[in-house]
């Protein structure tokens, strides 16, 4: 489990084909904080390390992608160099200091449009239409595994959505959300409250 704030960019040092992706993910924690088998938010994907090193502030783990994550995540993510948002599972008493996410991409979504606003970025974000329903103005959605909060959403004719989201100066420069441009493909999940709501009104309905 975790809350979509990003504690860390990390950066792609390795990738090796050996039946899935084995990728090695440079990192400034300290590698006595990383447990192997433990959960670590990947610009928004859970995955689990199976190998780790380094020193504190230059440290380093490793993870099996498998080739269903990678068909179902945004183009071009599982690349050498490709820097990566960063969260560690939550912990008992750790502050919820976003909204509840599970690291399970829904869908990928693509920068539809990019406009500074202010000191600000004002991204409007294109997603499949079988998201339309979990995607409302107020509401979370976390993008490359950083919550953030939607400010309107328009329906398109085929079904798809386009919502938009403001970056503040702080969020484009400890995540990767400010090197996005348009055109970019970025991971999608949606709010776990969101998903149940529609889950008890398909049922009601029924």
């Amino acid at each position: 489990m975790f809350t979509g704030i990003v504690t860390a960019i990390g950066t792609i040092t390795k990738v090796e084909q050996r039946g899935d992706l084995h990728v090695t993910i440079a990192c400034p924690y300290d590698p006595a904080g990383i447990s192997i088998g433990a959960s670590i938010a990947c610009s928004g994907v859970c995955l689990t390390v199976v190998d780790r090193g380094g020193e504190p502030g230059s440290a380093w783990f490793t993870v099996d992608v498998s080739a269903e994550t990678v068909s179902c995540t945004a183009r071009g993510l599982w690349h050498e160099g490709r820097q990566v948002n960063l969260e560690q599972s939550l912990k008992l008493g750790d502050e919820m200091g976003g909204h509840i996410v599970s690291g399970h991409v829904d869908a990928v979504g693509k920068i539809a449009d990019w406009q500074p606003e202010g000191d600000s970025t004002r991204l409007t974000i294109r997603a499949p239409a079988e998201l339309a329903p979990f995607i409302a103005p107020k509401g979370s959605i976390t993008v490359d595994g950083v919550s953030l909060t939607v400010n309107e959403v328009t329906d398109r004719p085929d079904g798809s959505v386009d919502f938009g989201l403001n970056v503040i100066p702080h969020t484009s420069e400890v995540t990767t959300l400010g090197q996005l441009a348009q055109g970019a493909t970025v991971n999608l999940e949606i709010d776990t409250v969101a998903r149940y709501l529609k889950r008890l009104e398909s049922l009601r309905a029924g």
